[in-house]
């Protein structure tokens, strides 16, 4: 099935590396043809029970802005700012956009967190993916389907004015080296047009987008609870 739908052009497999002095950042940007990615795109948006929840910031409970699911292996029990996400079995489509993301980064993943962001007012705040759960170096592998959105990444230290932006294209791999966690801060910024273009029926695929986060390791022993002193809203 992999060969049918990954055609072995140099294009899907062309790495770009970016170096931020004290973290990696490597790109695939065609890690995945127009035809399975627009076939991964439809079927992720038919097959997911997309799940909106809810998180506390200053005493209100607001929505999170995007909808979520998390899918891993047994044990790979994960959360965030009081959001406890328990892990919901492989679905095929997921396994095989996994096992092409394995192929190509050479790292193994046994968890994952698909977000599907509707409209360019859905977004993610800045935040650091570093809860104990996910380990002290954690590799992380981005995986964007649907419309191009910019991901951004500012250090940690406030007064370190350094700033990257990359564009998640339609099929691109991201992979997030292993000091990144614990040096940068990222985050999916909301955007504005694509509403006009939802109300005028326009192709899902322009106007929304599910960026799945591919993790290489949780711990099954620790079970995160309590408020990040981050919200990651």
């Amino acid at each position: 099935m992999q060969s049918e739908l990954f055609l072995d052009k140099e294009d899907s497999m062309t790495e770009q590396i970016h170096e931020l002095g004290d973290a990696t950042i490597k790109e695939f940007p065609f890690a995945f043809d127009r035809r399975a990615s627009d076939k991964f795109f439809k079927e992720l948006l038919d097959e997911i029970p997309w799940q909106q929840d809810t998180l506390w910031i200053a005493g209100r409970e607001i929505n999170v802005p995007r909808l979520q699911y998390w899918v891993g292996d047994r044990g790979s029990n994960y959360g965030y700012s009081g959001i406890r996400l328990d892990p919901k079995p492989w679905t095929g489509t997921v396994l095989m956009i996994k096992e092409r993301v394995e192929s190509l980064t050479n790292e193994q993943f046994n968890s994952v967190l698909l977000n599907y962001y509707r409209n360019g007012q859905d977004s993610v705040s800045w935040h650091a993916d570093d809860e104990k759960e996910l380990g002290r170096y954690p590799i992380i592998a981005s995986v964007s389907f649907g419309a191009h959105r910019k991901f951004q990444f500012r250090p940690k230290a406030k007064d370190d004015k350094r700033r990257f932006q990359i564009e998640l294209r339609h099929g691109s791999v991201l992979l997030m080296g292993e000091t990144l966690q614990n040096k940068w801060l990222h985050q999916l910024p909301k955007i504005s047009g694509l509403e006009e273009l939802s109300n005028r029926g326009g192709d899902l695929s322009k106007v929304s987008s599910v960026a799945s986060f591919f993790v290489s390791r949780v711990d099954t022993c620790l079970l995160y609870t309590s408020p990040s002193p981050r919200d990651r809203g």
